[in-house]
């Protein structure tokens, strides 16, 4: 090749760089924001597959802390609250959460926006690549929803109707937790405010605790339960159930809490996804440890159930804010959270509120004491915005289930009968046992 060839093509390739070299930029950008879209989807669909999961805890737990006679009965309605939660969040929950257009700014978003997804093989173009698919998103999200009627299965236990409890995980899970959580996560007048609630502390678990507060308030406790001015022990079928019940919810919670990042494209941000696992871990173990401690000085020997609730509050207490918190701040707040279980179970005793699972205790106490703590970590929130945000939260929630539940039982009842009771739900309302070669406890 002679040298004016040469420099021909040397003086054609120096023209073409630095176009290569744009197309190359815009190309490795359009990829970055290609992987952003798809981890933050897959984080959505693992951490809220985990979530889902919860949901077997919640039964689980359940089914161990009742007696024999109504075990058949929380298993119900635990896969019937997820079944109607996933419903109802689709026909009128996540609009409502996330609204297009207000009804009433920052207040209340539009009923039945009924969810679509996006087409079949939707083209790049079509989304937005700087978030995540909109299925992988709603996914995730109603596991949240389902999450908050859970709560209040367990309170409820051994005196509440089937089908009237349904029809209150109806309008909870469809209009009272959305309402309340599109005034923080949906952009609503609490974000404005400046409250923080990372993953649910308020939002879920004290919404779930205040239902159940009012529920069991309607309701009243069980039959036998306060004699004479003394607590009866009703003690539950199987420990055991209950101990992998909590191990279920403890694992469920990397997703619950992880997956609240909502993003994992950078560094950055898996790196916080890190973080927030190691912190809820800590928060769960200090809160079983102090449980346990507690317990043994207080009653002389250590209680299992008050060990898992402990361990289910201090995740409770971090899930507002799992990301700031150093590991030993973590374990400050899960301790905390776990001597609050120790404390507030004998104190709705003493108050003749039955809580047959110790919800109360553990998701709306709790729950105020993470959300309170934010601001000692997190230096963008303030102790009185918390508190301001919970209270607001606590009394719609409070006050809408309280009605519901009222109108309920002057409609179509709300309790069983005192028979029925005595018998079990299991045979009265569904006519089997859990474990019909054994005599009912």
């Amino acid at each position: 090749m002679n040298m004016t060839r040469k420099l021909m093509i040397s003086s054609a390739l120096l023209a073409v760089l630095p176009g290569l070299a744009l197309a190359q930029e815009a190309a490795s950008g359009e990829a970055a924001a290609h992987t952003q879209f798809i981890l933050t989807s897959v984080l959505f669909l693992l951490g809220g597959a985990l979530v889902f999961w919860m949901a077997a805890g919640f039964a689980m737990l359940e089914a161990g802390l009742v007696r024999s006679k109504n075990v058949t009965m929380q298993l119900t309605k635990n896969i019937a609250l997820f079944s109607i939660a996933a419903v109802m969040y689709w026909l009128a929950g996540y609009g409502i959460m996330y609204p297009a257009d207000w009804l009433i700014e920052g207040w209340l978003g539009p009923f039945f926006a009924v969810t679509s997804l996006d087409p079949a093989g939707v083209a790049a173009e079509s989304v937005d690549v700087g978030y995540a698919s909109g299925a992988s998103d709603f996914f995730f999200q109603l596991m949240f929803c389902a999450t908050t009627a859970s709560i209040v299965s367990g309170t409820l236990a051994e005196r509440i109707k089937l089908w009237p409890f349904l029809a209150f995980v109806v309008v909870l899970t469809g209009f009272i937790y959305p309402i309340e959580a599109s005034w923080q996560w949906g952009g609503g007048w609490l974000s404005e405010a400046g409250f923080s609630d990372f993953a649910g502390s308020t939002l879920v678990h004290a919404a779930g605790g205040f239902a159940a507060l009012a529920g069991a308030l309607i309701l009243g406790p069980r039959i036998g339960k306060y004699k004479d001015g003394r607590t009866v022990p009703m003690p539950g079928s199987n420990l055991t159930l209950a101990t992998l019940g909590t191990f279920i919810l403890w694992l469920g919670w990397f997703g619950f809490n992880g997956g609240s990042q909502l993003a994992m494209g950078t560094i950055s941000d898996v790196s916080d996804v890190a973080r927030i696992f190691a912190n809820t871990n800590m928060a769960a173990a200090s809160g079983a440890i102090v449980a346990m401690i507690m317990t043994q000085v207080m009653f002389k020997k250590v209680d299992l159930t008050m060990t898992l609730n402990g361990a289910l509050a201090g995740l409770v207490s971090i899930t507002a804010e799992p990301l700031a918190p150093s590991l030993f701040q973590s374990l400050i707040i899960g301790g905390i959270g776990g001597a609050i279980v120790v404390f507030m179970v004998p104190l709705l005793d003493k108050l003749k509120i039955d809580d047959v699972v110790g919800a109360i205790p553990v998701h709306l106490v709790a729950g105020f004491w993470g959300t309170f703590i934010v601001a000692w970590t997190n230096a963008d929130a303030s102790f009185g915005t918390q508190i301001m945000g919970f209270l607001a939260i606590g009394i719609f929630v409070f006050v809408v289930s309280f009605i519901v539940f009222s109108i309920i039982k002057a409609t179509i009842g709300l309790r069983v009968s005192e028979e029925e009771e005595v018998n079990g739900l299991d045979m009265a309302e569904l006519g089997m046992e859990a474990y019909p070669e054994f005599t009912n406890g």
